[in-house]
């Protein structure tokens, strides 16, 4: 059995890291299912939005699995050198315009939590927990957590959570900003596919280019932003999809959008 499963529901991806025995922790297995799905999202016309989970009710993932990683660090020591993990993945190098829903249905420590950043939208199911244990390893997030936690909650929360590895609750996460909605677990895919389902009702290419104007905007300039955003805005326009959002408007019908 694959340790991330891949599926297709209408123009929805489903991406489940499949290792509940041990708490879906991120091997190097993973991280190349993880890169080969997002790959798979990217090139496929029919997909327009991923919900990604773990399997169980217990984690979204623990993180790095530390096992492989005291392995890895053996093998070093006895000049042995061990299978590098892809150079490029969800959390850095692998960019996907598409947007990414992460339905979190437990604990998301160290790389759990920073995969669940890497998404765009985060659902978590109300006995979720998010924290960077790094640190109490004498190790630090490599995987993006010291860059985007400060880019989504206070700066003097997202400190406090990388420099103590303590844990906060789905509540409190959701006070921070770093989580959209809270709900119980039986409602957790449901409520991750009606957002799904509600960007999937939008045009697919502004869609995307928001989400590229926006993640590439945040850091640039407030002028450069906005230069940006007419950029994209005129590219936009000249789709087909752009002259069937208003044509329907004006007909009083529903859009059929092409991603054309």
């Amino acid at each position: 059995m694959a340790v991330v499963e891949f599926k297709k529901k209408g123009r929805i991806a489903y991406i489940t890291l499949n290792r509940p025995d041990q708490m879906n922790a991120m091997n190097r297995e993973v991280w190349e299912g993880m890169a080969d799905a997002w790959i798979k999202v990217r090139d496929d016309p029919e997909v327009w939005t991923a919900i990604v989970t773990g399997a169980g009710d217990k984690a979204f993932s623990a993180g790095a699995d530390l096992k492989e990683m005291s392995e890895q660090r053996a093998m070093i020591e006895r000049g042995e050198t061990p299978r590098p993990r892809p150079e490029s993945g969800p959390m850095r190098g692998l960019y996907v315009w598409k947007p990414f829903i992460a339905a979190v249905n437990g604990f998301a420590m160290g790389g759990g939590f920073e995969l669940a950043l890497a998404c765009d939208i985060r659902v978590a199911a109300e006995h979720a927990q998010f924290g960077f244990s790094e640190v109490l390893r004498a190790i630090i997030p490599g995987a993006g957590g010291t860059q985007r936690l400060p880019r989504m909650a206070p700066f003097g929360m997202a400190i406090d959570l990388l420099l103590t590895g303590r844990r906060v609750d789905a509540q409190e996460a959701y006070r921070l900003g770093i989580v959209n909605k809270v709900v119980p677990l039986a409602k957790l895919m449901s409520t991750a596919e009606e957002y799904a389902n509600m960007i999937n009702e939008n045009g697919p290419l502004a869609v995307r280019a928001i989400k590229e104007s926006a993640y590439r905007g945040i850091q640039m300039s407030l002028d450069n932003g906005l230069r940006l955003e007419t950029l994209f805005s005129q590219i936009v326009r000249q789709t087909e999809d752009s002259r069937e959002g208003p044509l329907a408007f004006a007909q009083k019908r529903k859009a059929v959008y092409k991603g054309k």
